[in-house]
C-alpha cells in the first residue's frame, strides 16, 4: 500500500510548486476543477494527510477501506487522512470538482474530524441525483468566486461552503443514532477504546503489526477490568470488545488482500496472527470464504 501523500507532495506533483501558506497556523484551503489536475486514469490507492471533498461526474468505481462503490453518474467523495482510497474512471469523458483543506483550517471553528462522515467505519461516498449534483456544483462555483476576492473574511465564507457540502452529504444519508441509556463513564471508555483500536490502522508495511489485539490488551492499556470494558461497550454499542476487534481486523484484512501484493502469511502476521492457519480460520469464519478465494475474486 502506498505511503500517505502529504499536501506538499500533492502540489509538487500536480503543479510543481508549493503555496507559501501551507505551514501557517490558519491552515490551508484550495479548490480545483478535476479536469485541470487529473488525467483520466486510476490514481494510486493511498491515504492523504489532508481532507478532500470531490464531486465525480461520470462512471467510476470508487474504492475505500475494504469497500467498492459503483457510481453511474454523480458521486460525492468525502475523504480524510485516516482512510486510504482511490477511484477508477470508467469513461474517458469526465469532469468534476474538488476542494482540499487541512484540519488546522477548522481548528478555531470546531473539530472537523468529529463529524460522522469522517469517523472510522463511516460511508465516504454519496450517490447524487441530477438535482443534488447541480446544488453541489453551485457550491463549488461559489468557492471559485470567493477565493479570488479581496474580502478580508473570505476564508470564513469558504469554511461555511465546505460545511454546506458536509452537512448536505449527512442529510442525504443521516447517521443512525441509537437510543443509548449509557452513562458518561461508559461512553468515555467506549470512545477511548475505539480510538486505541483505530490508531493501529491502516497497516502500511508488512513489518507493521497490531500491538493491541485482545480485549485484555485494551483493558490493560485503559487501566480498567476487561469485564468493565465489555459492559461499557455493550451498553453503548450493543457489541462486545471481541466483536469490535474482529470487525475492524476483518475490514483491514479485506483491504490488504485487495490493495496489496503481500502474501497471505504477511497479512496475517500484520493483523496479529502468529499462525497462518489461525488467520485463515478467522477470515473464513467471519467472511464465509478463505483469504485466497476473496483475493481471487478481483483477479477473475
Amino acid at each position: 500500500m502506498e505511503k500517505p501523500i502529504s499536501i506538499e507532495e500533492f502540489y509538487r506533483t500536480k503543479y510543481n510548486w508549493v503555496p507559501d501558506n501551507l505551514k501557517k497556523e490558519m491552515g490551508h484551503f484550495n479548490v480545483f476543477r478535476l479536469a485541470e489536475v487529473v488525467r483520466y486514469q486510476t490514481i494510486p490507492y493511498s491515504r492523504k494527510d489532508f481532507y478532500k471533498i470531490t464531486l465525480l461526474i461520470g462512471r467510476n468505481n470508487i474504492h475505500y477501506a475494504d469497500k467498492t462503490v459503483y457510481s453511474e453518474k454523480y458521486a460525492l467523495l468525502l475523504s480524510n487522512p485516516m482512510i486510504p482510497y482511490n477511484w477508477e474512471p470508467l469513461d474517458e469523458v469526465q469532469s468534476g470538482y474538488f476542494c482540499i483543506f487541512t484540519e488546522e483550517f477548522f481548528s478555531q471553528f470546531g473539530a472537523i474530524k468529529e463529524y460522522p462522515v469522517f469517523k472510522p467505519g463511516s460511508n465516504l461516498v454519496f450517490i447524487l441525483t441530477d438535482e443534488q449534483k447541480l446544488e453541489v456544483e453551485v457550491i463549488y462555483e461559489k468557492m471559485f468566486h470567493e477565493i479570488t476576492t479581496d474580502y478580508i473574511f473570505k476564508y470564513d465564507v469558504l469554511r461555511g461552503l465546505v460545511l454546506n457540502l458536509i452537512h448536505g452529504a449527512m442529510k442525504r444519508e443521516p447517521a443512525q443514532v441509537a437510543n443509548y441509556s449509557a452513562s458518561n463513564a461508559s461512553s468515555r471508555i467506549a470512545s477511548l477504546f475505539a480510538e486505541l483500536l483505530e490508531r493501529q490502522f491502516p497497516i502500511e508495511s508488512p513489518v507493521q503489526r497490531m500491538r493491541l489485539r485482545s480485549p485484555n490488551d485494551f483493558s490493560k492499556q485503559l487501566s480498567v477490568h476487561v469485564n468493565h470494558l465489555n459492559r461499557s461497550l455493550k451498553e453503548v454499542t450493543g457489541k462486545t470488545t471481541s466483536q469490535f476487534i474482529a470487525e475492524r481486523v476483518l475490514q483491514e484484512a479485506r483491504a490488504l488482500l485487495k490493495h496489496t501484493n503481500w502474501n497471505i502469511s504477511e497479512i496475517g502476521y500484520c493483523l496479529g496472527f502468529d499462525e497462518l492457519s489461525h488467520f485463515i480460520n478467522f477470515f473464513k469464519k467471519n467472511h464465509q470464504q478463505t483469504p485466497k478465494a476473496f483475493r481471487m475474486e478481483d483477479i477473475v
